[in-house]
């Protein structure tokens, strides 16, 4: 960009980037950890409720809600670093754990019991994380409230399924 026509906002812009794409590198990186424990024979024998999405729908919400959640991690970030913002980003972290955390729960030890306790506290730290990020910037609290929703939503199909299958 010619001198000329940069501004300050473009070069801040420009400088925050790399910082998006870390957020984003991180937050992608959760469900890759996880991965190598997928659906698999076992999850395809469950007893399953009538609304259980299926599976080809979990990819697309998953994806979509990963970038969501770089996006608001990124956007808490750019208002004070990790130095600035420091329990809000530590939140977040956290619930970035204990999401991680349920796949093997879940699928690689095939234990909806154990993976309900670890969704129930990830459904906890995302909520303290969107308490958190609103008393920095509300709109980065809200691109997580379609996490919450799902999450929600994925707490209660992990406990139909343990029901429906212990």
């Amino acid at each position: 960009m010619p001198a000329a026509s940069r501004t300050p906002a473009s070069d801040t812009l420009k400088s925050a980037w790399p910082g998006l794409a870390v957020w984003l590198l991180i937050c992608f990186a959760a469900p890759a950890l996880g991965s190598a424990a997928g659906p698999g024979e076992w999850y395809a024998q469950l007893t399953k409720p009538s609304w259980n999405p299926p599976g080809w729908v979990f990819g697309p919400v998953w994806t979509t809600l990963y970038a969501m959640m770089a996006s608001a991690a990124w956007m808490i970030w750019r208002r004070g670093g990790w130095r600035g913002q420091r329990g809000a980003l530590g939140l977040f972290l956290i619930q970035l754990t204990l999401n991680a955390l349920w796949t093997p729960l879940f699928f690689g030890l095939h234990r909806p019991d154990l993976a309900l306790v670890a969704i129930v506290a990830l459904w906890i730290a995302i909520v303290s994380t969107i308490v958190a990020f609103a008393r920095v910037q509300w709109g980065a609290a809200a691109l997580l409230g379609p996490y919450l929703a799902w999450v929600s939503f994925a707490t209660f199909l992990n406990y139909t399924l343990w029901r429906l299958n212990s």
